[in-house]
């Protein structure tokens, strides 16, 4: 069966649109992807800051109060003698000892770095959002040259000689 040149070309309209839906959704994943790796992002700043302030609030000449948490919400009160050095998770599993400003000023880098990476996942999600709103607009545009196209089909069968 022949095609004409506007069904043809309609046909390959049809198979950008479809192209676009594809990389909508594949987009989206990625968008919820990001919203996730935000939320984490987030989560890992607060225990930070609150890790700094923790550690800053150590005395290094008295013994401090503390409540150690046993998981689920349980707590056992404790003593934390003065303190000169804490243990530091650097990565892979591998603890070193620090000064207590060293240890502060780790976490402090670290913060810096989560910082950056949630500005980095931000601009991310803004380019995807930007695209995802191109991609819509484009085949919100294609679905109305449709229906306007069929409209006029319509129209002009309606007006056709008998």
């Amino acid at each position: 069966m022949a095609t004409t040149g506007a069904e043809s070309n309609r046909g390959i309209t049809e198979h950008s649109v479809n192209e676009m839906i594809q990389e909508s959704k594949l987009l989206e994943s990625y968008y919820n992807d990001i919203i996730s790796k935000e939320s984490l992002l987030h989560r890992l700043l607060e225990e930070s800051h609150s890790s700094s302030e923790a550690i800053k609030s150590l005395s290094l000449e008295s013994d401090t109060p503390s409540l150690v948490p046993l998981g689920i919400g349980m707590y056992v009160k404790s003593i934390i003698h003065p303190i000169e050095k804490v243990l530091v998770n650097v990565g892979a599993g591998v603890v070193i000892e620090k000064k207590k400003d060293d240890a502060v000023n780790f976490i402090e880098h670290r913060i810096k770095e989560f910082e950056t990476a949630a500005k980095q996942l931000s601009s991310q999600k803004q380019q995807i959002s930007y695209r995802m709103t191109e991609i819509q607009n484009a085949v919100n545009s294609y679905v109305g040259q449709m229906q306007g196209h069929d409209h006029n089909v319509s129209k002009d069968i309606g007006h056709l000689p008998h």
